[in-house]
């Protein structure tokens, strides 16, 4: 059993890592600002300190992505300043460090999915700080695993599936970008990844293959176009009225900060390594919808 230390608690990820770590015995100590707020460098060590945790997993972010193009300084002090000085503590004493990061870091015009080793260039400030806290994160801590991931929804918080059923009983007509390609992930999933992934880290040295960047999302690959189908498909099952779906182009629909157009990630080097592959969204999906309107159609 260890005694790891989830920096989030209300959040997405935070929230499936409570309930999955446990069912492995592992004691969760999950906190957010004010106790463990990563703006903040004293909260930081108090935080780890009196958690005194086996492991450190940094399930915290800043992820309003148009908000990033106003609010550079926070976005930064969150995802960089913040993840680096959290990845440090870890590191004075001496434990592992994950943290999750995102497709954003790369432009999304490779035409291919992106290896770990593909050159990086986020395209706005999201992207930026978080490319800049991976970056940090190593520097800190070389016994850090960062694992890029994409689209992550779940039962909990905001997130695309919440959204298309709420606007789904709004309009009769739902308009989604089918030009932006990439894949769906289920925070549990992610919890299961890292739940799977921690008794290594734990006994692994620095400078083992089970440190560094690691790509993982959802399977298989899709627009987001796809993945509201996929949604209102499963939702008019369960008895759910659905709107009809319609498809634009990411140039009919402009927001502050440009979407990667093709955020696929390969997953084949965590696979290699800690023999995860990717879940299918699909499946992930249908139980997520379960949970929020229930099989039968009983909203949950």
């Amino acid at each position: 059993m260890m005694r790891i230390l989830v920096a989030g608690r209300t959040g997405q990820l935070a929230l499936e890592l409570l309930d999955r770590l446990p069912r492995d015995g592992h004691q969760v100590i999950a906190q957010e600002a004010p106790e463990l707020d990563l703006t903040d460098p004293a909260s930081i060590a108090r935080a780890v300190d009196a958690a005194s945790p086996d492991a450190v997993v940094n399930a915290a972010a800043y992820t309003a992505v148009d908000k990033a193009e106003s609010q550079r300084d926070l976005a930064f002090a969150v995802n960089a300043t913040g993840a680096g000085l959290l990845a440090g503590a870890a590191a004075a004493r001496g434990l592992p460090f994950v943290h999750l990061s995102t497709d954003y870091v790369f432009p999304g015009d490779g035409g291919a999915p992106y290896a770990e080793d593909d050159p990086t260039g986020p395209t706005g400030v999201y992207g930026e700080s978080k490319l800049a806290g991976e970056q940090a994160v190593m520097a800190a801590n070389p016994r850090s695993a960062i694992i890029r991931t994409a689209w992550v929804c779940s039962p909990h918080g905001n997130n695309f599936v919440k959204t298309m059923l709420r606007v789904g009983q709004e309009r009769e007509t739902v308009s989604v970008v089918a030009d932006q390609h990439g894949a769906p992930t289920f925070a549990a999933d992610l919890a299961d990844a890292i739940a799977r992934m921690l008794p290594r880290l734990a006994a692994a040295p620095a400078g083992d293959e089970a440190f560094g960047v690691f790509h993982l999302t959802g399977a298989p690959h899709a627009t987001w176009h796809d993945f509201a189908a996929a949604i209102f498909e499963g939702a008019a099952a369960r008895g759910v009225r659905t709107p009809q779906l319609r498809a634009i182009t990411t140039a009919e629909y402009p927001t502050p900060a440009r979407r990667p157009a093709d955020g696929r990630l390969d997953c084949g080097r965590i696979a290699r390594v800690h023999a995860i592959r990717p879940a299918d969204w699909r499946q992930s999906l249908s139980r997520c919808l379960d949970a929020l309107i229930g099989p039968d159609g009983n909203r949950a």
